[in-house]
């Protein structure tokens, strides 16, 4: 069983001087505008507002930084979560969608404490084009990628495994790599943590 001792807000950055500097092992969150980031992010942080749900697309436009304190088996161990930009939303101009794309690239190249990344996808919707194109790009990049697919309460029980696996296949993953989540129904939270720790414990 683990445990979310605490959960604070750190910093934001738009460039690589303003990352925090303190040689934390670093999750990042990555996912198309709308498909329940923050939402996830609270869920396992166990906090309603640790990081601000808007039912605008595309609110999020820094990079926002987490430390989270997790207990398991009476150890300790701070992760540092970064929740990037939603990525593809289309009301945005073609000069800030470009902007947006630089900042997340160059995080995501340059970030040595950078473990782990959260690439998100809509469980009821499926892959879109762009999330695609974020696996390939983050398969050249060298941190683990672990697959979540959000909003599964929205599937009927019986189609949730058949359509876990259909993403897998869609993003051409191995299913052990893709995990259901719900931040409504707590599905998921305890998995994606104990796949996170044991993550940022082999990296070490």
């Amino acid at each position: 069983m683990i445990k979310v001792v605490d959960a604070t807000f750190v910093t934001t950055a738009t460039e690589p001087g303003q990352y925090p500097r303190e040689p934390v092992p670093e999750v990042a969150f990555v996912g198309r505008s709308n498909v329940g980031k923050s939402s996830m992010i609270n869920a396992l942080a166990h906090r309603k507002k640790l990081v601000r749900v808007s039912n605008t697309p595309g609110r999020t436009r820094t990079l926002n930084f987490f430390d989270v304190s997790l207990e398991r088996r009476a150890t300790r161990k701070k992760l540092r979560l970064c929740d990037l930009p939603g990525y593809g939303f289309a009301k945005v101009s073609k000069a800030e969608r470009e902007q947006w794309q630089q900042m997340i690239t160059t995080y995501l190249r340059e970030r040595h404490t950078l473990k782990v990344v959260v690439s998100i996808v809509d469980a009821e919707v499926g892959p879109t084009a762009d999330d695609v194109q974020m696996i390939d790009l983050l398969q050249d990049m060298p941190p683990r990628i672990l697959v979540v697919a959000t909003k599964l309460d929205r599937l009927g029980k019986a189609a949730r495994r058949p359509r876990l696996d259909a993403i897998a296949r869609q993003l051409e993953v191995p299913a052990g790599a893709l995990i259901g989540f719900s931040a409504t129904d707590g599905i998921g939270v305890d998995e994606v943590w104990g796949i996170l720790l044991a993550s940022v414990e082999e990296g070490r």
